[in-house]
């Protein structure tokens, strides 16, 4: 074990100190202290309060010398001042005297050769057994006695900012510091800010060491080949990665190396909102295993049975488990260089075909630009179909210029001759609220023919609105919803949508181009 100390941080005067609890453990202080439920069959039961996700607007990175040229200062990384860091890290200190505290010793990334020990300080029991699923666990006895963390998140969700003290935007933050390797969380209950927090730092790291860090899926067939998904929430990158006849490497984040793939987790953290047990059977089985913490799922108070498609309390309800609660994994979480790249994309308008192969310049381009679109009901204020655009499919985490990621793509793609595919989950024969979602069974079959080289086979056509390279055929796949313009029944209407969405991927593509004129990618 390692020192029982937490004063090398300035923590002093605290109550109990628990380090590296065992999940049962864990599920006994977590009931001891009324945090969450024991729900049928065993997974925990928990409530996030006011912040049900993330919050974009809540997070910063400390502006210094180290890192300040580096940074890719945005509306995702907002600039924090060194002296505000220091006064509200004190104030955390000073509210956790007293307190009693929770610890867990762990790595991010399941390559030896890169990844980062993590320490995380949590205040709470549940929260601590979310980064035990989430993150890559040490179960060696010596190995956690010659601990030494790169990295420390000091975790305080009850613990509330005051914004003209403290110069955060609410009573809610997440404060990463490159130069105290630190991170500060405060003011939300929603797990998820643990993960993104160390994502982002990674996405910070690696890079500068000539490795890809990727907001992907990955999994790996019988022949050794791999596969990553990108994707954007709601595009189904955990339940099509998640494949009863491939091996799971990871749900969510991955670094690509000249070894290849790997993982940087130890856990999974799945929507569960509507889960079906036929569409998405390895998942739904984890929502009823004991180790798996279910967010903001409704429970019945007497038989304690859960209810996956009540959304009373939000519409982003998750299961954290650990990913050996899927049956088909890579142990190891490792992986070799990538035969497939999927781009997964939820177009709400209809015009985007269900599958497209890209060439390696296209692929570039849709990487950057990272389309999806959100539909009324998905977000507060989103009343009709909206295209969203998140850089490399991962703009809240993406610590540097976007240019740098999507140029090691690029360079990857070429080197190890990966081919690269378009697949829409979205809308087919009309935009929302005439069309209808293609069925999970089709997708499910692109998928599959893209993966066993029957795609590779077909005969294709080019679409001269996007460029696209669509195929005549797609085996399981009815060939009249190859064509996205066949569904329409005016096919007026959808050239004038499709030259609408054309040219707002050109738009965003060539407002990222000029920046990086204005001011060239260092890192």
């Amino acid at each position: 074990m390692p020192e029982k100390n937490l004063s090398v941080y300035g923590i002093t005067n605290t109550g109990l100190v628990s380090w590296n609890l065992s999940t049962p453990s864990l599920y006994e202080e977590v009931i001891r202290n009324r945090e969450g439920f024991v729900s049928h069959l065993g997974p925990l039961v928990v409530r996030t309060g006011h912040h049900t996700g993330r919050m974009p607007k809540d997070k910063f990175i400390v502006k210094e010398q180290g890192s300040e040229n580096k940074i890719w200062w945005s509306a995702a990384n907002q600039p924090f001042e060194k002296a505000k860091f220091e006064a509200l890290y004190h104030r955390m200190l000073a509210y956790l005297q007293g307190k009693q505290l929770y610890v867990q010793d762990c790595y991010s990334g399941a390559s030896p050769e890169y990844r980062i020990p993590v320490r995380v300080i949590n205040e709470t029991a549940w929260h601590n057994m979310f980064i035990r699923n989430m993150f890559i666990r040490i179960n060696d006895k010596n190995e956690l006695a010659n601990f030494k963390p790169e990295f420390t998140l000091l975790h305080a969700p009850h613990f509330h900012a005051v914004p003209e003290l403290d110069g955060t935007n609410s009573e809610a933050f997440v404060i990463i510091n490159f130069e105290k390797k630190m991170v500060l969380i405060g003011g939300s209950n929603y797990a998820g800010e643990m993960k993104k927090s160390i994502f982002t730092i990674m996405n910070y790291l690696l890079p500068q060491k000539e490795v890809l860090s990727m907001h992907c899926s990955a999994n790996t067939g019988k022949n050794g080949d791999t596969a990553i998904f990108f994707g954007l929430s709601g595009t189904g990158k955990t339940t099509l990665s998640t494949d009863p006849d491939r091996k799971l490497i990871g749900d969510d984040e991955h670094g690509w190396s000249e070894d290849g793939i790997f993982n940087f987790e130890g856990g999974c953290y799945a929507k569960v909102i509507r889960l079906s047990q036929e569409g998405e059977p390895d998942i739904y089985e984890c929502t009823r295993k004991f180790g798996t913490i279910l967010e903001n799922v409704q429970i019945d108070n007497e038989t304690r049975k859960i209810n996956l498609d009540d959304a009373s309390l939000a519409e982003n309800t998750r299961a954290a488990y650990p990913i050996t609660h899927i049956p088909n994994i890579v142990p190891d979480g490792m992986g070799c260089h990538p035969d497939n790249i999927i781009f997964l994309t939820a177009d709400a308008f209809g015009v985007l075909p269900p599958v497209a192969r890209l060439t390696p310049e296209l692929a570039k381009k849709y990487f950057l630009i990272g389309y999806t679109a959100k539909v009324a009901g998905t977000e507060i204020g989103v009343t009709e179909p909206k295209a969203t655009y998140s850089p490399c499919f991962g703009a809240p985490f993406m610590a540097l210029d976007p240019h740098v990621y999507a140029n090691l793509l690029a360079d990857k793609v070429k080197k190890h001759k990966a081919n690269c595919w378009l697949v829409n989950t979205g809308w087919i024969n009309g935009p929302y609220g005439t069309g209808q979602r293609i069925s999970i069974q089709h997708t499910r079959a692109i998928i599959s023919s893209i993966l066993n080289g029957s795609l590779k086979k077909v005969d294709y056509w080019r679409d001269v609105i996007f460029g696209l390279d669509i195929p005549t055929d797609c085996p399981g796949v009815p060939q009249k919803i190859l064509n996205p313009a066949e569904g329409w029944s005016d096919k007026t209407r959808y050239n004038a949508e499709a030259g609408k969405l054309a040219s707002s991927f050109e738009k965003v593509y060539l407002e990222f181009e000029k920046k990086q004129e204005k001011s060239p990618v260092m890192v």
